[in-house]
Order: structure tokens, then C-alpha cells, then sequence
């Protein structure tokens, strides 16, 4: 590809990926939240519901985790809802602190900080909570698509200094190698 047409192949997308563009996500109602497994298996794993707030200002939103999907697991004295698989148990863990619960667009931390999750094999006792993972969401043509990154959830065990910052910025967080984990993707439709 020439240099001029890598440009524009560039500027395309940024144009479609800007906010109002024909890949805009609508922050608006009910979302089903979905977990994209290595084999391709798709399974709901319960909502994310947004409300729209006056003028440009960002949605609110509420994530609620389908206790019927997510099973129970009782791990290092603490209960879990955990997604089951013979190859890798990943369990939701909750962001423990007041946040702003916004979201848009341009600004998707808040989101990505409250789907947390850790991943340990089944034959595991307790919570391997340095084997965290937060999702990076990107906007696409169908919703939102997040990929898995590496984290340390002992990091969230203390209150955050800034509890308007989201604690895992961009030098917090390691790409994976694509196929390490069960959980592929995490879906926003």
C-alpha cells in the first residue's frame, strides 16, 4: 500500500470511528453483554444499561451480570459469579469504589473498570486475582468489542488516591497473546 493511500485508509477510519459517524454506538438502553469464547461459543453473560444525561454529556450506565450464567464460586473466602469452561474459569470481579458509572464515545474507562474479571484453571483453589483481565472497548459497525489485557486486581485492593481516575490507565495494562485466553471477547450489542 502506498503512502498516500495508507493516509487515507486512515483518515477513513477515523472519520467512521468518529462520534455520529455510521459506527456510532447508541449509549442509549439495554445492551446484551456477551463473552466470545476461543472456540467461538457466544454467551450471554448479562446487560449493560445506559441513560442518556442532558446535552453532551455522558451516559450513565448500569452493569448487571446474569447469576443464572455466571455460577457461583467460592474462592479464597470470597464469593465469585464465574463462567465456567473446561479449559479456563473467568469470574467477574467488581469494581469495589464509588466511580462516575459514565460512559461515551471518546470516554470508555469507566465502562472497561467496572467489567474486571481473573481467569484460573479449573483444577485451582482461590482467587488469582494477579491474573486479571480488563477488556479494551473499541466501537464497530455492530456494538461494542472488547479485547482482553492483562492487569493486577491486587492494585484495586486499597482505595484509589483519585477516585475520579480510573486506576488502570494505559501503561497498567499488557496486551495478551491472541489465544491466551478462554475469553476472547467481551460484546456490547
Amino acid at each position: 500500500m502506498s503512502r498516500a493511500a495508507g493516509f487515507s485508509a486512515l483518515l477513513l477510519g477515523a472519520a467512521l470511528a468518529a462520534p455520529g459517524s455510521l459506527w456510532a454506538f447508541d449509549f442509549q438502553g439495554d445492551k446484551a453483554l456477551i463473552a466470545v469464547a476461543r472456540d467461538g461459543a457466544q454467551t450471554r453473560i448479562g446487560t449493560v444499561s445506559f441513560t442518556a444525561q442532558a446535552g453532551e454529556a455522558p451516559a450513565r450506565f448500569a452493569v448487571r451480570i446474569d447469576p443464572k450464567v455466571m455460577q457461583d464460586h467460592f474462592l479464597s473466602m470470597r464469593e465469585f459469579k464465574c463462567l465456567p469452561a473446561a479449559q479456563e474459569i473467568t469470574c467477574f470481579v467488581p469494581y469495589p469504589y464509588p466511580q462516575p458509572g459514565t460512559a461515551s464515545a471518546g470516554q470508555l474507562q469507566w465502562l472497561e473498570h467496572s467489567l474486571l474479571f481473573f481467569f484460573k484453571q479449573p483444577a485451582d483453589f482461590g482467587a488469582k486475582l494477579w491474573n486479571g483481565m480488563i477488556f479494551k472497548f473499541t466501537v464497530t459497525p455492530t456494538g461494542l468489542v472488547g479485547t482482553p489485557q492483562a492487569v493486577d486486581l491486587n492494585r484495586i485492593g486499597v482505595p484509589p488516591d483519585n477516585p475520579n481516575e480510573p486506576p488502570y490507565g494505559a501503561f497498567d495494562r499488557d496486551d495478551f497473546t491472541p489465544g491466551a485466553r478462554w475469553v476472547q471477547q467481551l460484546r456490547m450489542e
